[in-house]
């Protein structure tokens, strides 16, 4: 089994990307070959800072490695030292409607956000279908935000083997099963976000235990005392999930056990789970973020590796497409 996935080098990385992203990795690198890739050419379709950029590719891959994704098993690279996923993105363009992209959700929200909107927020998802395809991929490891560019990328993948003969296997997505969307402890309708949260809503990775505490202590809850999951309780069921993620209990035995109870013994007893669940992989990140020249030996590696894989997939594509090749 072939399996892709990716993840953008913006901002330090939080609960709900090591819930939703990380964790699968390493779960779904058992499965078969895997190809985890930083998209960094997917970071410049909004305003940035270059040297941010520069710096956070490389604390990503930090991240990736401490949380538990082997570079003996997997391959870990940066997407823009891939040349094959820009090309490939041009050319699925042309299986791509306007009308396809200008229905993306994700589009919206950050467009309506921005004053200027990219042409490059708007194709995101043709770059984006590039990434997967190229690997010939089985199995997408996403979280549930990206529900909409996963069956968008299988309709350019059909289309094109309409088109021009069979070229792409026709990805599957894996998603969390608890935890698909990790909210805003402070705005617990708003999903946690490295870029566009409230700093005491958002739970980092690399936070310190006390930070952790104080943020989870300050979380919004509900008026009543029952610490039950609902839909008129968003505050409480982002708590639950999180608690029964960081144990790996079912969120009913999480409302069984707490039944009844105030919520500050339980916010308590959640940010001491957060902290062991997080504890291992910050120390071990701290670790490898002090050796920016091992990282940077591996992701060369990495790319070395996924460019040979990628080659045949693009080369398929010039060619039944009709380009006379050098």
């Amino acid at each position: 089994m072939r399996i892709f996935s990716g993840i953008q080098p913006t901002g330090a990385k939080h609960l709900g990307n090591y819930i939703g992203g990380f964790t699968q990795y390493v779960a779904t690198q058992e499965l078969g070959e895997g190809f985890f890739c930083i998209v960094d050419l997917h970071s410049i379709t909004v305003e940035h800072d270059p040297a941010e950029l520069r710096t956070a590719t490389i604390d990503l891959a930090a991240m990736l490695f401490a949380s538990g994704l082997d570079p003996a098993r997997s391959t870990t690279f940066v997407q823009s030292h891939v040349h094959a996923h820009a090309e490939a993105a041009w050319l699925l363009g042309s299986v791509t409607s306007f009308g396809e992209l200008r229905r993306m959700t994700q589009f919206k929200d950050k467009g309506d956000k921005q004053e200027f909107v990219s042409a490059g927020l708007f194709t995101y998802p043709v770059l984006m279908a590039g990434d997967i395809l190229l690997y010939q991929t089985d199995l997408v490891p996403i979280g549930d935000d990206q529900r909409q560019h996963l069956e968008l990328t299988r309709d350019i993948a059909t289309r094109f083997n309409q088109r021009f003969g069979e070229t792409f296997r026709i990805p599957d997505g894996r998603y969390p099963e608890i935890g698909a969307r990790i909210m805003d402890l402070q705005e617990p309708e708003n999903k946690m976000s490295t870029t566009g949260g409230t700093p005491l809503g958002t739970v980092f990775v690399a936070d310190p235990p006390d930070v952790i505490r104080r943020k989870f202590k300050g979380a919004v809850t509900d008026s009543g005392h029952e610490v039950h999951r609902a839909a008129d309780k968003p505050g409480v069921t982002n708590l639950v999930e999180i608690m029964a993620v960081a144990t790996g209990t079912p969120p009913e035995a999480v409302e069984d056990r707490y039944d009844g109870q105030g919520y500050g013994q339980f916010k308590s007893d959640i940010a001491e789970a957060v902290i062991a669940f997080l504890e291992p992989v910050r120390l071990r990140y701290e670790e490898l973020a002090a050796d920016p020249g091992e990282l940077e030996r591996l992701l060369r590696a990495g790319a070395e590796k996924a460019a040979a894989v990628a080659a045949p997939t693009l080369e398929a594509m010039y060619d039944r497409m009709g380009f006379a090749r050098p």
